[in-house]
């Protein structure tokens, strides 16, 4: 760690700039999203340093914990400590035996990049893309049209860094009916949405009644951490990719993308074959 004293962070910092416009030059000062390495250490083992905004670090952790499965359940943390300094943070986290062993005979270390989510692994055989099988929910989410250009429509009023920044991304917990109740922002995607996974697991939210809306594209790593957690349905701003899409398919997961005000494509819906725009 770069200073031992625990620092507090606002997810972006003032930078003086020059603005060029219109054939001038004005000194200025810009707000700037923050980025610091952030070390996951599990029963005093560094096991993964992801690029993150150092807020909501606990959130993350217990979510990528998740996410990644290096645990099942949230009860598997026995003990999470964060430490933030100034240019870099650490959380440290005390497993199960059990998950710990298992993590260690995985030999996976992964060194993350904003909107990289394999960076580090030392071989394709370690690249996780094993087929998700969600089980089939009691009930299948059906959000309207209308719902999801609610979300469409309210979500820039939650995007706080956003405003202030201009150049992080969302990940928002919805309600069938598109009311959002939970949004965290990070400079990576992914990031974010550990975020979210991580606050839901400790609120003890059951993660097959809710959707999540994510401000960014459709990337594999995205659609298999929602599958995990058995999340029915995963709404994005811009476009998927194609293995996002096959994973998706496999898991059982509906996939929306390209959402505006004014419709959204399904990729895996029934009619998916289509492929059009509602």
């Amino acid at each position: 760690m770069d200073c031992i004293e625990q620092v507090e962070h606002r997810g972006y910092e003032a930078r003086s700039i020059v603005r060029h416009k219109a054939h001038a030059a004005q000194p200025a000062t810009d707000n700037v999203a923050e980025e610091v390495p952030v070390a996951l250490v599990y029963n005093g083992i560094s096991h993964a340093v992801m690029m993150a905004t150092p807020l909501d670090l606990e959130a993350f952790a217990v979510g990528f914990s998740l996410t990644e499965g290096i645990v099942s359940r949230n009860a598997e943390i026995h003990d999470l400590e964060v430490r933030v300094g100034r240019h870099s943070a650490e959380v440290q986290l005390q497993i199960g035996e059990h998950a710990f062993a298992a993590m260690k005979a995985r030999k996976r270390a992964l060194a993350g990049r904003t909107g990289c989510g394999v960076c580090g692994i030392e071989s394709l055989e370690l690249l996780d893309l094993e087929p998700v099988r969600m089980p089939e929910p009691a009930r299948r989410l059906a959000p309207s049209r209308e719902a999801i250009e609610r979300v469409v429509a309210a979500l820039p009023s939650h995007q706080r860094l956003m405003r202030e920044t201009g150049g992080v991304h969302a990940a928002a917990w919805c309600r069938e009916d598109g009311e959002i109740l939970h949004v965290f922002e990070d400079v990576g995607r992914h990031n974010g949405l550990d975020k979210l996974i991580g606050h839901l697991a400790m609120q003890r939210t059951a993660m097959d009644e809710g959707f999540v809306f994510l401000s960014s594209r459709a990337s594999y790593e995205l659609v298999r951490k929602a599958a995990r957690m058995n999340i029915q349905m995963l709404a994005t701003i811009s476009a998927p990719t194609s293995l996002a899409i096959r994973i998706a398919g496999q898991a059982g997961l509906r996939l929306l993308s390209f959402c505006r005000k004014d419709g959204y494509v399904d990729y895996t819906g029934d009619d998916a074959g289509a492929a059009q725009a509602c």
